[in-house]
């Protein structure tokens, strides 16, 4: 079974307190759903710093920053976009990159 980082980008916050509560009550439904292939559901990520190779660094994550992240666990590439594209990341117009891990052994 292979480890995939979900990568949330774009996507809009809710404004009320019951749209606040929709959308928790969505991803808790789909944390749920995915059950153990959930090996860290992540948080949303606020500031970011970009850090260049000479060692220079700048606000922000790019042209197209990270909003958030979870790791999942998959039996292949195919079976974790499917698992993606149910995330309630998609409901507020944000995408979601998903990118395989591998173990790395010193």
């Amino acid at each position: 079974m292979a480890r995939y980082l979900l990568a949330y980008h774009g996507g809009g916050m809710a404004e009320t307190e019951e749209e606040q509560a929709n959308v928790m009550a969505a991803w808790t439904a789909w944390f749920e759903g995915l059950g153990g292939a959930i090996v860290d559901p992540g948080y949303p990520v606020m500031r970011a710093m970009t850090i260049a190779a000479d060692g220079s660094q700048s606000d922000g994550g790019g042209a197209n920053p990270v909003t958030g992240y979870s790791v999942i666990n998959a039996e292949h590439m195919d079976a974790a976009v499917a698992m993606a594209k149910g995330c309630p990341h998609l409901q507020s117009a944000g995408n979601i990159e998903v990118s395989e891990t591998f173990e790395v052994n010193p």
